[in-house]
């Protein structure tokens, strides 16, 4: 096996500026890399954190990504705020993944996952600091999607027909 080479501190900054660019150069797996190299020598470090868990959903479309990555990720935000309006993202980047997926279920489980998204982004709101509406855009958009697809709904309920005694 191989011994990971640590980065330096100072270096820190310099690497989460290449992992937001990974990230947007559709290259997830190689930002999650880098904050894993930061979190490695700080591993409190917010933003890094952050942007791991961003890296980490943003694969959730392509591949068989588990969720539970995401969660420990974000169980390690200190900020409460962070912590729901995150837990959003993660709902919501499910839910894309079932509806982009298709399959037996996945309307049932994309729906399902943006009304848990909406959930955290409505708790997010009311914990949101000045001048931040990240929230109630992420409500928005979670909103037009289920309105552009009538399709989606919550499962039905199974009618369970108990025997006479």
């Amino acid at each position: 096996m191989f011994e990971l080479k640590p980065i330096t501190p100072d270096a820190i900054s310099r690497a989460l500026d290449k992992a937001e660019r990974y990230r947007l150069l559709n290259e997830p797996s190689d930002a999650e890399s880098i904050c894993l190299d930061i979190l490695r020598i700080d591993p409190d470090n917010q933003k890094a954190l952050v942007a791991m868990l961003l890296a980490v959903t943003d694969q959730f479309e392509g591949f068989a990504v588990d969720a539970g990555r995401a969660q420990g990720v974000l169980h390690r935000l200190k900020d409460e705020y962070q912590r729901v309006y995150y837990a959003g993202i993660i709902s919501e980047r499910r839910a894309k993944a079932h509806l982009k997926k298709g399959g037996p279920g996945s309307g049932y489980a994309a729906y399902d996952g943006f009304r848990e998204a909406m959930s955290f982004y409505e708790k997010a709101e009311t914990l949101r600091p000045p001048g931040n509406d990240d929230a109630i855009l992420r409500w928005n958009a979670c909103a037009r999607i289920l309105m552009d697809h009538p399709s989606l709904g919550p499962a039905p309920e199974e009618r369970v027909e108990h025997p006479l005694e």
